[in-house]
C-alpha cells in the first residue's frame, strides 16, 4: 500500500508552458491531492545531462555491492566526482521520500522530452533505489499529438509507454502501483491531417480528465 501521507512528488517535463495538456493535467490531480506535493519543473530547472565523472563514481559504487545512498559521497575520489553526486543526491532522496509520484510526460518524436531522460539518467545511479520503491505509486500523465492507442496506424510507434514501464519496472515499482493516463489527438487543432477528428480529442481528454479523478479519490 502506498503511503498517504508521504509527499506526492510531481515532475513536469513539458516544455510548452501555459499551452502543456500535461501540464494542465497534472494541475489537475494536484488540485484534488490531500497531503503534501513537492514539484519539479525539468524544463524550468533541468537537470544537468550527466558527465564522465558521474560514470566513475558510478561503476566505484557498483563494485562495492551495496552501498547507503549517504555513504556514496565519501566514496568521490575528486572534485569532479563530488560535483556530480552534489548534482544527483537532493534528486535521489526527492524520489526516495516521495509516497507517489506523478510523471507529466509529453511525447516528444515518439518517447520522452530530453528533460525528463537527463531527470532519468541522473537518478539512476546505482543501488540507490534497491528495494526502496516498491510501495511507491507512480501515475503517469501523458499527451499525444496524434493517436497512439490499439489498432491506431500509429499503434507501434509508441516508444512512450513502453519505455517508461519497462524503466519503472525495472527499478523496482510494483505494476500495480503503475498507472498511466493518456490524452490523445491533442495537436487536432495545429495539424489540418488530424481535421475532423475533434470529437474524438475531446473525448480522449475527458477520459483522461476522469481517469485522474479516480486515481485522486
Amino acid at each position: 500500500m502506498t503511503d498517504m501521507l508521504a509527499p506526492l512528488l510531481r515532475v513536469d517535463s513539458s516544455a510548452d508552458g501555459a499551452e502543456s495538456v500535461t501540464r494542465r493535467l497534472t494541475s489537475l490531480f494536484v488540485r484534488h491531492w490531500h497531503g503534501e506535493v513537492r514539484h519539479r519543473d525539468l524544463a524550468a530547472d533541468p537537470v544537468p545531462p550527466i558527465r564522465e565523472p558521474y560514470a566513475r563514481l558510478g561503476r566505484r559504487v557498483e563494485r562495492r555491492g551495496s552501498v547507503p545512498p549517504d555513504d556514496i559521497a565519501a566514496l568521490a575520489a575528486d572534485d569532479a566526482e563530488r560535483r556530480e553526486w552534489a548534482l544527483t543526491q537532493p534528486l535521489v532522496t526527492e524520489l526516495r521520500e516521495a509516497g507517489t509520484v506523478l510523471l507529466g510526460v509529453p511525447m516528444y518524436n515518439f518517447s520522452v522530452p530530453a528533460a525528463l531522460k537527463a531527470w532519468i539518467d541522473r537518478v539512476t545511479f546505482p543501488g540507490v533505489f534497491a528495494n526502496a520503491l516498491g510501495a511507491t505509486r507512480f501515475v503517469v500523465i501523458t499527451a499525444r499529438g496524434g493517436a497512439y492507442g490499439p489498432g491506431t496506424p500509429r499503434e507501434g510507434y509508441d516508444f512512450q509507454e513502453p519505455y517508461l514501464r519497462a524503466y519503472l519496472t525495472n527499478l523496482g515499482v510494483s505494476p500495480e502501483n503503475l498507472a498511466f493516463v493518456h490524452a490523445e489527438l491533442t495537436r487536432v487543432g495545429d495539424i489540418p491531417a488530424l481535421a475532423g477528428l475533434e470529437d474524438l480529442a475531446e473525448k480522449s481528454l475527458a477520459q483522461a480528465r476522469e481517469r485522474i479523478l479516480e486515481l485522486t479519490a
